[in-house]
C-alpha cells in the first residue's frame, strides 16, 4: 500500500503558511579562521508552518478530518506553496517555454518535469513530481506540442512518438509539494463564539 495520498491540503488553511527550502551545510572552522563547507544533502527539503489562529469551527473541523484521514504523520499528501507553485514566477502567466525538461534523442519518449533555479554563479534542478492536472503545457523547439500526456502523480511527460534528435523539449506547469504532517497531535481550542485555534501545524517535504 502506498504511503502517499493524492489529495491536497485544504486551500484556505494553507494559504497563510510560511516556509520554504531548507539546506543542511556542515561547516568546519580551521585554527586560522577559514571555513570548510560541505553540503550534507544534495537537494533542499521544504518545511512549512501553518498558523491556526482565529479560525472558524468548520475550518478546524476540516483540518481535523484531513489530519485523521492521513493518520497524522503516516500518509503524505500534496501541499500548494503559494510562494513557489509554478514553472515561472508566481505573478506571471505559465508558458510552455518556461522550463527545459530535455532534448530529443530520436527514441526517448519520456521526460521528467523539472524546474531550474539559477543565477550567474550557481544552479539547482528540482524534479517536479506533483504537477497540477490541467496546467501542464508542452512545446518542442518552441512550438506547442501534440500527442503527449503527463502523469500527475509522478510528473513524467510521455510522447506518443519520440521527438526528433536534438529537439528541445520545454514545459510550463503549476505544481504542489509532496509533504506530510510533522506533528503527532492537533491541539484544537474552540471558544463559545465558534472561533478557535490549533497553534501551528508543521509540514515537511517527503520524497516520492
Amino acid at each position: 500500500m502506498s504511503d502517499f495520498h493524492e489529495v491536497s491540503f485544504p486551500v484556505a488553511i494553507g494559504l497563510e503558511a510560511e516556509g520554504g527550502p531548507e539546506r543542511h551545510v556542515n561547516i568546519v572552522e580551521t585554527s586560522n579562521g577559514f571555513e570548510h563547507r560541505n553540503s550534507a544533502r544534495r537537494n533542499s527539503r521544504c518545511r512549512y508552518s501553518v498558523p491556526l489562529i482565529n479560525r472558524d469551527a468548520d475550518e478546524l473541523h476540516e483540518l481535523k478530518t484531513f489530519f485523521e484521514a492521513r493518520g497524522g504523520k503516516l500518509f503524505g499528501f500534496r501541499f500548494k506553496d503559494y510562494s513557489d507553485f509554478q514553472s515561472c514566477p508566481p505573478m506571471q502567466a505559465i508558458s510552455p517555454n518556461d522550463q527545459v525538461i530535455g532534448t530529443g534523442g530520436g527514441s526517448v519518449t519520456s521526460f521528467q518535469l523539472v524546474k531550474l533555479y539559477a543565477d550567474a554563479l550557481g544552479s539547482w534542478v528540482r524534479a517536479i513530481n506533483k504537477p497540477i492536472a490541467g496546467t501542464v503545457q508542452i512545446a518542442v523547439d518552441g512550438a506547442p506540442a501534440t500527442g503527449w500526456s503527463v502523469d500527475a502523480t509522478s510528473g513524467v511527460v510521455s510522447f506518443d512518438t519520440a521527438p526528433e534528435a536534438g529537439a528541445q523539449i520545454t514545459a510550463g506547469f503549476a505544481f504542489e509539494v509532496p509533504v506530510r504532517f510533522d506533528v503527532d497531535r492537533l491541539p484544537v481550542q474552540l471558544s463559545t463564539t465558534w472561533i478557535g485555534s490549533a497553534g501551528e501545524i508543521q509540514l515537511i517535504e517527503v520524497r516520492v
